[in-house]
């Protein structure tokens, strides 16, 4: 089992920063990799961003690309999405999620265990 706790959300205006946090607790943290997605009202959970479970290996959907940065501190257990020069078009409920598998996937069906959720609103 591994739950997870997202915190960090909150109302920004455009261009502004957040950053999320996702602690996890009840597996060795070093061993898993761990995603961000996001869902808007009435679409679908998007993909966001990897980091595989050594933090060797990022990725990013190509909306997010050069704006978003993932890492992790696995000392801390915590998983942190860097989210710079945001746009209304970020507004979502952002998930962290949890890959037992240890490298990531941009697929929502390759992650064992999901967070609640946070949520990110962009004001124009």
């Amino acid at each position: 089992q591994v739950q997870l706790v997202e915190s960090g959300g909150g109302l920004v205006q455009a261009w502004g920063s957040l950053r999320l946090s996702c602690t996890a607790s009840g597996r060795t943290f070093s061993t898993v990799a761990m995603g961000w997605f996001r869902q808007a009202p009435g679409k679908e959970r998007d993909f966001v961003a990897l980091i595989s479970s050594t933090g060797a290996r990022t990725a990013y959907a190509d909306s997010v690309k050069g704006r978003f940065t993932i890492s992790r501190d696995n000392a801390k257990n915590t998983v942190y999405l860097q989210m710079n020069s945001l746009k209304p078009e970020d507004t979502a409920v952002y998930y962290c999620a949890a890959d037992l598998g240890g490298w990531g996937t941009r697929t929502r069906l390759g992650y064992d265990y999901w967070g609640q959720g946070t949520q990110v609103t962009v004001s124009s």
